[in-house]
């Protein structure tokens, strides 16, 4: 087996620093009271995430890009089929099931944070920018986004227990490619042609995208 670089450091750095806001969100949005200060804190860094990342994913390195790792029915069906056998199936990025999961989770997560803006849970805490809206609206949102937090948790529980899973049937440690941003390769099998953005690239995105969102609540927020 050889090492194979697969995740670029952007990627890496997103995906750690979003679990940290997540576990936080959840356990301030639970707390309530003044957590909540931070609830939303970690819910603005969280919206400037997920922009960097809509933006990389057609911008970045090859594994990051929505076009490496979303495929169709017949290739997640085959790769279903290949898990089910417990047979090996080296993926360089996210494989076609994992690839889903991502957005999935990006979709649910961005949902999350963009209705947090204007909730408002009638106790100790409301959106930023729940004054634009009417009352009617923010009831609607606030729903929304307390029945997607356990959309949220249900789809982070079965991304854990997929990574349990690949650890401990197909002895694949997903986490440790994760933070070293390299994976086990067959010598036998050719290494695909991967394509790594430039940091610098990653840096003025991540500029932009919080630019954009401190922006947006500093001209529209209360």
């Amino acid at each position: 087996m050889s090492d194979l670089r697969v995740w670029d450091l952007p990627v890496r750095l997103f995906h750690w620093a979003l679990v940290i806001l997540v576990v936080t969100s959840v356990t301030t949005g639970l707390t309530g009271g003044n957590a909540m200060s931070w609830h939303e804190r970690s819910g603005v860094a969280i919206l400037a995430l997920l922009l960097f990342r809509w933006g990389w994913g057609f911008t970045g390195s090859t594994t990051a890009r929505f076009s490496d790792f979303l495929n169709g029915p017949r290739k997640v069906i085959d790769f279903l089929v290949v898990v089910l056998r417990n047979r090996p199936a080296h993926v360089a990025g996210h494989n076609p099931l994992g690839g889903w999961m991502v957005l999935f989770l990006m979709l649910s997560l961005t949902l999350q944070a963009t209705t947090g803006l204007f909730a408002d849970d009638e106790i100790f805490t409301t959106g930023p920018l729940a004054h634009l809206v009417s009352g009617s609206t923010t009831s609607l949102l606030t729903s929304i986004h307390d029945t997607n937090a356990w959309v949220l948790i249900t789809l982070a529980g079965i991304h854990v227990a997929a990574v349990l899973f690949h650890l401990l049937v197909r002895h694949e440690n997903l986490v440790r490619a994760m933070v070293s941003g390299r994976k086990p390769w067959p010598d036998e099998q050719s290494q695909p042609l991967l394509r790594f953005a430039a940091g610098w690239l990653a840096a003025l995105l991540f500029a932009i995208s919080l630019g954009v969102v401190l922006a947006t609540l500093a001209l529209l927020g209360r």
